[in-house]
């Protein structure tokens, strides 16, 4: 099953720090190692994003993330895990499960039935 983790900010969180815990290099290399890690990134800061809306004809284009928010998304992971239980054992293992949050969701593939 495919999973995708939205990595977020979270203002409430401790302070980042590489002590006590995997850092974000090491989380890769064991996903990697697991062959769980399909892909991954960081994603630039919410000042460079664009929302992109069509009404009518038009496509409307504004600047910044959709919602206001203190919390934004700092980056993505791909993973392939065989259940729901083992996606939350590796989200737990991120380091921004400390320092941010992590919204483990499912893939849901077009024509794959409600579930």
């Amino acid at each position: 099953m495919e999973f995708l983790f939205f990595i977020a900010t979270d203002p409430e969180a401790e302070p980042y720090s590489e002590a006590g815990g995997l850092t974000i290099d090491e989380w890769v290399d064991e996903m990697t190692r697991r062959r769980v890690s399909i892909t991954g990134d960081r994603l630039r800061p919410p000042e460079h994003a664009r929302t992109v809306r069509v009404r009518g004809e038009q496509a409307i284009v504004t600047d910044g993330p959709f919602t206001e928010s203190k919390e934004w998304i700092a980056g993505y992971d791909v993973i392939e895990c065989a259940d729901l239980d083992e996606a939350i054992e590796i989200a737990s293992k991120h380091p921004m499960a400390r320092f941010g949050r992590i919204e483990v969701r499912r893939a849901w593939p077009l024509g794959a039935p409600d579930e």
